[in-house]
């Protein structure tokens, strides 16, 4: 993967597999301690302590039609070789947060990427589960919870093209305002 929203994108797929309702997703960008840090939190299904040990090895996962799982280890390397860390935690019944850490100006850094764009693959592919972005560099914030979005519309479905297209620019215009024109 060449984009970090890329990483968010297959992370937060595995919650929409292990049924989750709500995932929340934060990425926060402090210029002053040059860090980054990506959250991705779910009330899954969650993972038993055997699973979870194994999660990062590649040759772990809950697919069927193969017998790798790359994503997981993937974000692990993508963070550790951007002098940052990576750490997953998770509880069977209670859901799973994946944290990753990297140094915001290191040169192996990826680029964040189109968030708007994985945001709205999320939304539209996943219209039954809500998503929170917090999206944040340095003082300025934008938040989006599909809960609010939805409780707006007041039964407008969510994965309607007009409503897609609403919400694209929204996202694309306040992620552009928050980090100051700036790709992270």
């Amino acid at each position: 993967m060449r984009e970090l929203s890329l990483h968010i994108l297959d992370i937060a797929k595995n919650s929409v597999k292990a049924k989750a309702k709500l995932v929340e997703i934060a990425v926060c960008a402090d210029s002053a301690a040059d860090r980054l840090s990506i959250v991705i939190r779910d009330d899954g299904c969650g993972m038993s302590p055997e699973f979870l040990r194994r999660v990062q090895d590649p040759f772990t996962t809950t697919r069927t039609t193969r017998k790798v799982g790359m994503g997981i280890p993937l974000f692990k390397q993508a963070a550790e070789s951007a002098g940052g860390s990576f750490s997953i935690s998770s509880e069977l019944g209670k859901g799973t947060e994946v944290r990753a850490e990297f140094q915001l100006s290191h040169i192996d850094r990826m680029p964040l990427g189109d968030l708007g764009s994985t945001m709205i693959l999320l939304i539209s592919g996943s219209p039954d589960i809500d998503f929170r972005l917090d999206f944040q560099v340095d003082e300025r914030s934008f938040s989006l919870d599909t809960r609010e979005v939805k409780q707006t519309l007041e039964g407008v479905p969510v994965d309607l093209p007009e409503v897609q297209a609403f919400l694209r620019e929204m996202l694309t215009e306040n992620i552009r305002e928050v980090s100051g024109g700036k790709p992270l």
